[in-house]
């Protein structure tokens, strides 16, 4: 009989690049049945998803009757909690996912997958005292390790989707461009098409007694951010150069409820590396498990042109 997989945010990149990735594997497919939770089963992803002959429900994290009942028989479950820059950042996923987590273990699941982040106030020692966005889910991770429940934790790098929006090179008056970041040329993003997050967790799908209590740093590899801008001018056939900025000026590029967060996230990732002292080894170990091969930046800037006016 197969296990009910239940997949959180199944119309985004994370969630349905699980969801292709169970149905495109032929054992999985078979191992695995799949319920889609969605905010609004309505949409066109979700409807989608409903004809692919997909179980589709409604769910709201905020919201403890619909999570339950959107877990209800399920096997293992995949979620993530929702990044919205506000005063409740840190309060908001904590609690949704702590709730998906106990009404998980309450209904008798047996595998959990997260999609944390490492915290930067513990990898900075405490230098870095802002980046909410991925303390809170380090504080997630944690609790869930605390639960009578197997479980393995998805941490993805910076998605490679980011260029095309809030790190996206900018025009400058001599038609040339400019990536600006408070962060050194030299430092090192470990980068990541966020919708290959099904190549690594269908490892663990396949295998989860071997990645249990592990965490897959997921990232095709590392670059540097002049790496990244070589990378770009060749892709778009545009100059665009790198420059660091001090943190004010950094400051001005950024929406005022987002400016601490990054500013602190690209400092700590300059001073310490995205995943800590050990970036490189836990990247390519993570990169060895996932299932096909990934994209390299080139390779996604192929397929997805940025384009630069």
């Amino acid at each position: 009989m197969s296990k009910l997989l239940v997949v959180f945010g199944a119309t985004g990149n994370q969630g349905g690049s699980v969801i292709n990735s169970v149905l495109d594997d032929a054992t999985l497919r078979q191992e695995y049945k799949i319920r889609a939770v969605t905010r609004d089963a309505s949409t066109a992803a979700a409807q989608h998803l409903l004809q692919k002959d997909i179980e589709v429900v409604t769910g709201n994290a905020d919201d403890t009757p619909s999570v339950e009942k959107a877990l209800q028989g399920a096997h293992t479950v995949y979620f993530l909690t929702a990044t919205i820059y506000d005063s409740m950042l840190q309060e908001r996923e904590i609690s949704q996912g702590r709730r998906i987590a106990d009404a998980a273990v309450a209904v008798g699941a047996e595998y959990l997958i997260f999609s944390t982040l490492p915290s930067i106030k513990e990898n900075s020692g405490g230098r870095y005292s802002k980046g909410g966005h991925f303390d809170c889910k380090t504080q997630v991770e944690k609790y869930i390790r605390t639960l009578p429940v197997k479980s393995a934790f998805f941490a993805p790098g910076s998605f490679m989707q980011n260029f095309a929006t809030n790190l996206r090179p900018n025009a400058t008056d001599d038609g040339t461009y400019v990536l600006a970041t408070v962060a050194s040329p030299a430092t090192k993003l470990p980068l990541i098409d966020i919708t290959e997050t099904g190549k690594y967790v269908s490892a663990i799908l396949a295998n989860p007694d071997a990645y249990q209590g592990k965490t897959l740093c997921a990232a095709t590899g590392l670059y540097t951010m002049e790496e990244i801008v070589g990378i770009i001018s060749r892709s778009t056939g545009k100059t665009v150069a790198y420059r660091q900025l001090p943190e004010d000026a950094f400051r001005k590029f950024l929406p005022p409820a987002m400016g601490d967060y990054i500013v602190h996230m690209l400092l700590n990732i300059q001073d310490f590396g995205y995943y800590g002292k050990n970036t490189e080894e836990l990247v390519a170990w993570a990169a060895g498990q996932a299932r096909g091969k990934l994209h390299s930046l080139e390779d996604y800037l192929a397929e997805n042109p940025l384009e630069l006016n």
